[in-house]
Parts: structure tokens; C-alpha cells; sequence
């Protein structure tokens, strides 16, 4: 395999995410990091923060885990103005997911307990929500996914620790593409190609990949609705290609069809999870009042409830007495 030089494949990923209408933007460190978040952040929701009124806002995004900070993201924000008004604004649009500010920037530095410099941070509303992390052609991917890990326990959690809004983690070596949710408790075996709608693997960054996953309603999308807080285990997932196409189907039949549907896949393809997002995503349409999940076995019917409730905790409800079921149906 011929190498590439790692800067090559820098600026030619860049200059794509350019053409897909990204915003270029020199983010050397920290303070500037900060310094274009408020402006960010001000622009999409239409407002202006005072200095002081910026700080509760950092003061906001500091606190909690990554899982934590994966629910404040998603969450309408609050802050009280300098004149005692309330202030209402929110991180990221998930309704209208096309509808937030992204930029693309690279070789931005951090310096926890090493200097780190990451190789291209995608940015959408001015947080560092995907970050990508290349190599030269030759190398295996799992350097990258390596040097990631490093970072998560060098530097993402330093200052503001705004890296740790990360919610997907992409690496490449130009010829083969992978991405996984920010999770550093995660194997390398978590990490998953991309496929386009006829499954056939986007692999290369430069030609598929990029053009398909990361533009920007897609990578936006992706965010907003694809990614499942798992509460059990307080941990990020990310649906892999075949769930997400599976649950757009779903989602598009029960919108615009009155006509049944069946997904078919493998034991151990992660079925629950597909039906718990679907399930998620249909509960949130105004038309629609009850999501039923009907299993054949008491064993499929235990272990069902218990994942659905490992994502989202009390989202599920069951019976084994017709009466109750009966109420259950009319109770809104």
C-alpha cells in the first residue's frame, strides 16, 4: 500500500468539509475555543451574552461526566441575566437538526497533563461534538483509536473540558474509515464502517465517507436522534448503518403508509436496540399515542424490558393480566 503524508490527508479532508459548507476556522487553544463558542452559541439562538453572563454559561457545560454532559447538551438551557431576567436558550437544535452552525477546524491544542493537538474537530454551535483523529496510509486504525483513548485521559477533561461534548469519534488512515460513540470504556471491536443505503462499506474518508456521513445534516442528524444514552451503564452507543436504516424505515412507513413492515436480521444484530430507538423516535410524533412491543416467549419479553429500560429508564410498561392491559390501552 503507497503512503500519504498525515498533513496531506488533513488539508485535502478540510478542503471537502469546506465544499460541504462547513466554516473554516483557526482554533489554536483554549481560550480561543471559548471565545468562538460564544459567538456560536449567541448566533443560533439569536441573543447576545455579557461576559459575566457567558461564564454561567461555562459554568453549565464544566459540570458532569460525559454522560452527563451528553443529557446537557440535548437539554433547554437557563441562565439568569445580569438585570434578573431569565434567559432560555439551548446548546444544539434536535427538532431541526439542519439547523446549527457548523464549522471545521484542525490541530487545535490542549494542555491537561500532556500537550495534546488534535488533527480535525468538527464544531456545531461552537462544541466540539465529533472529532476525528488520522494517519498516514499504512497504518492500522487502531493507532488512531489508541491516540484517542490518550487524549481522553491527557486532555479532554482539561479547564473547561469542552472535549468532553465529543459524541462521536471518527478514524482513518485514509483507505479505511471507522466510527464509534465516546465511550472510553469501549474495545476497538466497538468501532464500525459506515455503509450507504445498498450496504456497500464507505471506507475510504476522501471518497464516500465524507460526502455521505459527515455532511453536515447527516452528521447532525446522526447526533440528534441516532445516538441512545444508555442509563444503566452510563455510557453513550451509537446506532450502527443497518439500525439506522432499518429505523428511518420504520420511522418513514409509520408517517406516511398505513401499511405494515417488518425489519429481518440476525440474533445478536442488536434488534432490541433498533426497536427502542424506532419506538423512541414514533413516541415524539404528535399523531401517535402508544408504541406496542408484542414478543412470543416470557424469556424475550424479560430481557426486552430490561434493555429498554437500561436506555431509558421507566420508558417501558408491561402486564400479565388482561384487564389491566385493557386499561393500559386507554390510559393516556
Amino acid at each position: 500500500m503507497s503512503t500519504q503524508p498525515e498533513q496531506v490527508l488533513e488539508n485535502q479532508l478540510v478542503a471537502q468539509l469546506q465544499k460541504l459548507k462547513y466554516e473554516k476556522i483557526i482554533i489554536k487553544d483554549e481560550n480561543a475555543l471559548t471565545a468562538n463558542l460564544k459567538t456560536q452559541l449567541e448566533k443560533h439562538n439569536n441573543i447576545t451574552f455579557s461576559a459575566s453572563e457567558f461564564e454561567r454559561v461555562l459554568n453549565i457545560l464544566s459540570k458532569g461526566s460525559v454522560f452527563e454532559k451528553a443529557k446537557t447538551l440535548r437539554a433547554k438551557q437557563h441562565i439568569e441575566r445580569d438585570n434578573g431576567d431569565n434567559l432560555y436558550f439551548e446548546f444544539l437544535n434536535t427538532d431541526f437538526w439542519c439547523q446549527n452552525q457548523f464549522q471545521v477546524t484542525h490541530q487545535v491544542t490542549m494542555e491537561g497533563s500532556y500537550k495534546n493537538r488534535y488533527d480535525v474537530t468538527l464544531l456545531i454551535n461552537g462544541l466540539p461534538l465529533v472529532q476525528i483523529e488520522l494517519k498516514r496510509k499504512g497504518l492500522e486504525m487502531k493507532e488512531a483509536f489508541n491516540q484517542i483513548n490518550r487524549y481522553q485521559r491527557h486532555s479532554f477533561g482539561a479547564k473547561s473540558a469542552l472535549f468532553q461534548y465529543v459524541q462521536i469519534f471518527i478514524i482513518s488512515n485514509g483507505v479505511n474509515t471507522k466510527y464509534y460513540a465516546n465511550n472510553r470504556h469501549q474495545s476497538f471491536k466497538q468501532t464500525f464502517y459506515w455503509t450507504d443505503k445498498d450496504n456497500k462499506r464507505q471506507t475510504n474518508i476522501l471518497n464516500g465517507f465524507t460526502s455521505d456521513f459527515l455532511e453536515p445534516c447527516h452528521i447532525s442528524k446522526m447526533i440528534s436522534k441516532y445516538i441512545v444514552l444508555n442509563e444503566t451503564h452510563k455510557i453513550l452507543m451509537v446506532l450502527r448503518p443497518y439500525q439506522f436504516y432499518a429505523v428511518e424505515n420504520l420511522v418513514n412507513q409509520v408517517e406516511n403508509s398505513n401499511n405494515n413492515a417488518y425489519i429481518w436480521h440476525t440474533t445478536g444484530s442488536g434488534k432490541t436496540l433498533t426497536s427502542f430507538k424506532a419506538s423512541q423516535i414514533i413516541m415524539n410524533m404528535p399523531q401517535v399515542k402508544k408504541v406496542v412491543f408484542v414478543v412470543d416467549r416470557k424469556d424475550l419479553d424479560y430481557q426486552t424490558t430490561k434493555e429498554f429500560n437500561s436506555f431509558s429508564k421507566g420508558c417501558i410498561d408491561g402486564t400479565d393480566n388482561t384487564k389491566s392491559l385493557v386499561k393500559q390501552f386507554g390510559d393516556d
